[in-house]
């Protein structure tokens, strides 16, 4: 009992939540919804209905509460850039900034590679690449996570010029490969005959082959 009555203290002494923290988890949480309802809408109808009233008649709010934390159509798009970079890059930066030699590496980039991209997120990219287009601020977010993409695969490129003692420069196997694994995720879209798997193998066979041979 002594120790109950003790803890209750303990509890009655503990600062409750204050209004602003919970305000801001609740701005928060309606944040997210606002970013949720609007991949959906871009993944589904892309660029045709894309607009922050319809995003804020999916979410069930209003749409002055929509503008209050996007001010306007390009910053909710520049939000689902953002949201959607850990789901596709993060696994390709964990697979070559793991430990490793560049064969060991390049067998978990393959692995990558070779699985088809999901179609909702295949749909995201095009929508926010047609953005892209239109508008330089989704085209600066865009071609930031774009450049975080191309720089795995340079960096996987760094470790096997790193194994022959620096012998070349790893931008342009990296940003080749790069290249095509972009141009064979828009093969598999609209083909699924395609082989994945032995076309990244020779993909990435070919450019490291050429990548340390040297002229005799």
């Amino acid at each position: 009992m002594a120790a109950e009555l003790a803890a209750r203290a303990e509890d009655g002494r503990r600062p409750a939540p204050s209004r602003t923290a919970r305000t801001s988890a609740k701005g928060e949480q309606t944040r997210a919804r606002l970013v949720a309802a609007a991949r959906t809408l871009l993944a589904g109808e892309g660029f045709a209905r894309f607009s922050t009233r319809n995003v804020a008649a999916l979410c069930g709010i209003s749409h002055g509460m929509c503008h209050y934390h996007f001010q306007d159509r390009t910053a909710l798009i520049v939000a689902v850039v953002e949201d959607i970079g850990p789901e596709w890059i993060g696994p390709m930066e964990a697979a070559v900034d793991g430990p490793g030699t560049f064969a060991e590496r390049a067998e978990r980039v393959i692995g990558l590679l070779t699985q088809p991209e999901g179609p909702d997120l295949s749909r995201l990219h095009s929508a926010l690449h047609w953005f892209a287009l239109n508008d330089d601020r989704v085209r600066a977010a865009v071609d930031g996570d774009y450049r975080r993409w191309r720089e795995c695969f340079v960096r996987l490129f760094q470790v096997l010029a790193d194994e022959h003692a620096g012998a070349f420069d790893p931008v342009p196997p990296g940003t080749a490969l790069a290249a095509a694994a972009d141009g064979l995720a828009a093969l598999q879209s609209l083909d699924p005959g395609v082989d994945p798997e032995a076309t990244v193998r020779i993909l990435v066979a070919g450019l490291a082959g050429a990548a340390v041979r040297r002229d005799p």
